[in-house]
């Protein structure tokens, strides 16, 4: 307990560094607002050199939404301050995607931060990927290019040895993508292999951060240290358990509890993510309605104690693991 504490007090310490302002009261070098309007505060995306807004649109859910239900979502984002944007190229097979360079970027590219994901296992197929992806969303570049979906350390050494990651760095270096990261949400052990084996290259890490992590496999506790240790920007993934945490998804069958509002509410939840160092928070938006309640979340952040979050982790942890954390092996 007292070496979890130590952990929890270091990271909750290492937050304060990557923050740029907080809407309280602004750093005179750092934008509180653009053309679009005030901006939700801004972190560091690591060694970068990029902000990037605290709370960020997950893609897939774009995607799954009738055409005029994201435009609406994707509107009430850019009006509450949010800038950034994710996609995969799987989502919807291609869908998602599509629907950004449809409704975001013919207006909006200037003004936001946008990325997408691989799911290839060898150089030629992402190559021709991400020139899809970039056709599909209707831009020259990405601002975040991240091999996606890393399962295992075997899983990371077969991609690395097909040369993913090297066109990556390739199309850094052509300038059609900025910056370049991995993804993963199984394992902590894979993405730990990936660090140890390319930490240098790497820029951004996307995983899992969430109350009932801590207890479980855990990538709060196994691998954000070392994130925070090279200074990589922390993409914070499944905060809410891909909405487990409010009673499940169809898609699996096992018993669903309900930590929200049971055990502990939304604010705590979300707000517990926000109070560890983690760049952004992409959060899944069903409708309009959720990413205005998740943007009135952001600016209501004022940080959270180490004894608050400990507290807060104690009343989840016996429903952590495959219980509310189904996507873990």
């Amino acid at each position: 307990m007292n070496s979890r504490r130590s952990f929890l007090k270091i990271l909750g310490g290492a937050t304060a560094g990557i923050l740029v302002h907080s809407g309280r009261g602004a750093l005179a070098d750092a934008p509180s607002s653009d053309k679009l309007g005030q901006l939700l505060p801004m972190r560091k995306l690591g060694r970068t050199g990029e902000t990037v807004t605290m709370l960020g649109v997950g893609g897939w859910h774009i995607g799954e939404m009738s055409e005029r239900d994201a435009q609406e979502t994707i509107e009430t984002a850019l009006a509450g301050g949010v800038r950034f944007f994710d996609s995969c190229e799987s989502y919807q097979k291609g869908g998602s995607e599509s629907r950004l360079g449809k409704l975001l970027t013919p207006k909006y590219r200037e003004s936001i931060f946008l990325m997408t994901k691989t799911d290839a296992r060898d150089a030629a197929t992402a190559r021709a990927r991400l020139e899809d992806s970039l056709r599909r969303m209707n831009t020259d570049h990405l601002d975040l290019w991240q091999m996606h979906e890393v399962n295992t350390p075997e899983d990371a050494d077969e991609r690395l040895q097909a040369g993913v990651l090297d066109v990556l760095l390739e199309a850094k270096a052509a300038g059609k993508v900025r910056h370049i990261g991995f993804t993963g949400h199984h394992d902590p052990a894979a993405h730990l292999h990936m660090l140890d084996a390319k930490e240098a290259v790497l820029e951004t890490c996307q995983m899992p951060v969430n109350l009932a992590d801590p207890s479980y496999k855990s990538f709060i506790k196994n691998v954000m240290p070392k994130l925070v240790a090279g200074n990589l920007g922390i993409l914070a993934m499944k905060t809410l358990s891909n909405g487990w945490f409010l009673g499940g998804q169809a898609h699996a069958n096992v018993p669903k509890p309900y930590l929200v509002p049971d055990c502990v509410s939304m604010r705590e939840a979300i707000h517990f993510v926000w109070s560890l160092p983690v760049s952004v928070l992409i959060t899944g938006p069903d409708n309009a309605a959720q990413i205005q309640e998740k943007i009135g979340l952001a600016r209501s952040f004022a940080g959270m104690t180490e004894a608050e979050r400990q507290a807060l982790i104690a009343k989840v942890a016996d429903l952590a693991g495959k219980r509310i954390e189904y996507y873990k092996l």
